[in-house]
């Protein structure tokens, strides 16, 4: 990675860090929602898709700037591959699903704006311009698809109990579970291709820089 990648890696991971801190801030000083009361509002912030998404992207992009030839590890590649793609997902669903389902003003508007744009932006750019190539394969993508499972697991059943879902589409008390299910394949479409798309582009920019050197 070149040392504009590590500025931008690091940019990238600051973005991250101010929506999620505003976010905290806005959340546990504000009244509506599910939880009226901190600290569970703080804690259900880390419920969301969006929250965790950006941790993962901001998580292993400030990793990158720290230490941008890191040594071979299947756990940081397919976290890396998970922030990207995660975060692409995050983008592509709040601005064709979500987008204008809440009115925001103010602090909660611009942590909006970091979480839902600005990271997804900048997280997906730094990818295809800076890489670092050659950490994506079939076998990465296969885990890659692990942790997306593992929170719908956990929304789904955390939702039968504490009657708590992050999103309308995921909403069984709403919607029932068939509907919920086949709103999240939709998802796991996107996901999917997304993961098709970035390995085959990944192989090929790794074989042009290759030559090129």
């Amino acid at each position: 990675m070149t040392a504009m990648g590590r500025v931008w890696a690091a940019i990238t991971g600051l973005i991250v860090v101010c929506g999620i801190v505003i976010q905290l801030v806005v959340t546990a000083n504000g009244h509506e929602g599910f939880y009226p009361d901190n600290p569970e509002r703080v804690f259900n912030v880390f419920a969301y898709f969006t929250i965790q998404s950006n941790l993962l992207l901001g998580g292993t992009t400030l990793m990158l700037a720290a230490q941008p030839d890191r040594p071979p590890s299947r756990l940081f590649e397919t976290l890396r591959l998970n922030g990207v793609l995660c975060i692409a997902v995050t983008g592509i669903v709040y601005h064709a699903v979500l987008a204008g389902t809440d009115e925001l003003h103010g602090w909660a508007s611009v942590t909006n704006f970091l979480l839902h744009t600005a990271a997804p932006v900048a997280g997906v750019l730094g990818w295809l311009v800076f890489g670092p190539r050659g950490l994506t394969n079939w076998r990465i993508v296969g885990w890659s698809i692990v942790y997306p499972l593992l929170w719908l697991a956990f929304t789904l059943i955390r939702g039968a109990f504490a009657g708590f879902y992050p999103y309308p589409f995921v909403d069984v008390d709403q919607h029932g579970y068939g509907r919920v299910l086949l709103n999240c394949l939709f998802v796991a479409v996107l996901f999917l291709a997304l993961a098709a798309g970035a390995t085959t582009l990944d192989r090929r920019l790794h074989r042009k820089t290759t030559v090129e050197r």
